[in-house]
């Protein structure tokens, strides 16, 4: 490894502890601190802690990889994604947060759903817990996968080291700091990552002769390349069910705990505008560098005859070959920036639900703050140790990984949390089935052994969208078959709506 990049990415480590460090001397003394920041973050730690959460080593990784491989018809993601996040932005997040503090300081998801609800009987906690559980650990594994890749392929180290250095700082931090380190550390990493995917593709179009002649050659290899109706890696029409599943992945965003917490825990309901601006143009200026990064690369390793073994290294590749050994470990931190953010967040919100959610509620109800903040400490080492495990499997691609987690959240908990959020006769029974409906029918729409001329159901169609459906039917159609909910259910929704009348 060269001096200068072991220099950058030294400096980068340091600063991740020290903000770990900080954190615990700031905002530990409770579980409500420790799973929530005590809900005092600004507008621009809230958006750029959502974003880089959010987009993981897969915007570094998994984006540029999908665009190197297929072109442009990739771009589809990337505009549900916009779409779906400035609709999360604008329809949940400032209900979110005030119905939380309302419902009894809900802390977590499930302690929301529990309160909304009025749930004596803790089985819709028991249900969203187990989906956390159960999704994050196999999410949280694709930011390790990618770890492992990137210091395998940057720096020669076995694949095993990378994932053990990759999780080791990341529990650290998270272990010591709790939300407010992880939402910290977020606001860094993602300004880390805006000014690497800024920088990236700027440079190879530069090297390519600037961005008319970087679109000729691309051209001159493949005439498809920018045609967003045409999967470049076969030159064969996207279908619309192809491009309805691309566009799905935005319904993923009204069911990502690790992401709505974020909104969850901002100081002030009135500062969500401010950081719906600053998220919403941090992600699509990185998500175009991103594509862009995907797009020229390819045209640069054709042009220079290089050899790239896996299409998601190409951004360490063209960092690794464009840039001054200094840069080049910048620009590794960002990827690493990107994997670390995401692992984080999701620690803590397993760590947050197994801790709220199990612990306190069916283990030890009179555990005190203490003992609350060392069992969520521990249980952030236990699933990252489980999450290690499952990462040891590194033929699964990053994008593979993180499709099936988000489609899990978003067909459980989107249709759940929105129609909770708006619709006070929603009841517990409607949204127990729904979450049940909506996540078994990802999993069998994953899993199952039905094929079609050949084909897995995924391959027609992404598994959020029947799962979404699904989800939303069996809400409406339980309500509307079940006792409408108390009075003072209904009282606590209507407060909601007076005080968002009021903003």
């Amino acid at each position: 490894m060269e001096t200068g990049t072991l220099i950058s990415l030294s400096i980068y480590f340091i600063a991740m502890l020290a903000i770990g460090f900080y954190a615990f001397k700031r905002s530990t003394s409770d579980l409500g601190e420790y799973m929530l920041g005590g809900r005092k973050l600004s507008p621009g730690v809230t958006a750029l802690s959502a974003g880089a959460s959010d987009m993981s080593g897969w915007m570094l990784m998994g984006v540029p990889g999908a665009m190197y491989v297929s072109g442009a018809s990739s771009a589809w993601i990337a505009i549900g994604l916009i779409v779906g996040a400035f609709c999360n932005y604008l329809y949940v997040a400032p209900r979110l947060r005030v119905y939380t503090e309302q419902a009894n300081n809900a802390i977590t998801i499930p302690d929301y759903f529990e309160n909304r609800f009025h749930d004596h009987t803790h089985s819709l906690r028991m249900v969203a817990s187990l989906v956390i559980i159960v999704f994050f650990t196999l999410y949280t594994s694709s930011g390790v996968v990618a770890g492992g890749k990137l210091f395998e392929s940057s720096f020669g180290l076995p694949y095993e080291t990378g994932l053990y250095i990759t999780i080791g700082v990341v529990v650290a931090y998270t272990f010591v700091g709790g939300f407010l380190a992880v939402s910290l550390t977020d606001f860094v990493q993602g300004c880390i990552m805006f000014t690497a995917l800024i920088l990236v593709p700027i440079v190879v179009m530069m090297e390519l002769g600037g961005l008319t002649s970087a679109i000729e050659l691309s051209n001159n290899i493949n005439p498809n390349t920018f045609n967003l109706f045409i999967d470049a890696s076969n030159n064969i029409p996207l279908s619309t069910l192809g491009i309805i599943s691309l566009l799905a992945w935005g319904l993923g965003y009204f069911g990502q705990p690790h992401i709505i917490v974020r909104f969850m825990a901002i100081r002030n309901v009135s500062e969500m505008k401010t950081a719906r601006r600053i998220g919403m143009s941090w992600m699509i200026i990185s998500l175009i560098g991103a594509m862009a990064t995907g797009l020229f690369g390819a045209v640069y390793v054709n042009n220079t005859q290089a050899e790239l073994a896996d299409p998601e290294t190409i951004f360490v590749f063209l960092s690794q070959i464009l840039f001054h050994p200094f840069i080049a470990g910048f620009l590794l931190a960002a990827i690493l920036a990107a994997i670390m953010s995401t692992i984080s967040s999701q620690l803590l919100v397993t760590s947050s639900s197994l801790t709220a959610d199990i612990y306190q509620t069916f283990l030890n109800k009179q555990a005190t703050q203490k003992q609350l903040v060392l069992f969520g400490r521990l249980s952030v080492v236990a699933v990252a140790a489980v999450a290690v495990y499952l990462a040891h499997d590194r033929e699964s691609t990053i994008l593979s990984l993180v499709s099936n987690a988000w489609a899990g959240f978003g067909a459980a908990f989107g249709p759940i949390i929105l129609v909770s959020l708006y619709w006070r006769n929603m009841t517990l029974a409607a949204a127990l089935s729904g979450m049940i409906i909506g996540a078994l029918t990802v999993l069998v729409w994953i899993y199952a052994p039905f094929e079609i001329a050949g084909k897995s159901l995924s391959s027609y169609m992404y598994e959020i969208v029947p799962g979404f459906i699904m989800n939303l039917c069996t809400i409406f159609v339980v309500s509307k078959l079940t006792p409408i909910p108390k009075k003072d259910i209904v009282r606590t929704h209507d407060a909601v709506e007076e005080k968002m009348q009021a903003l």
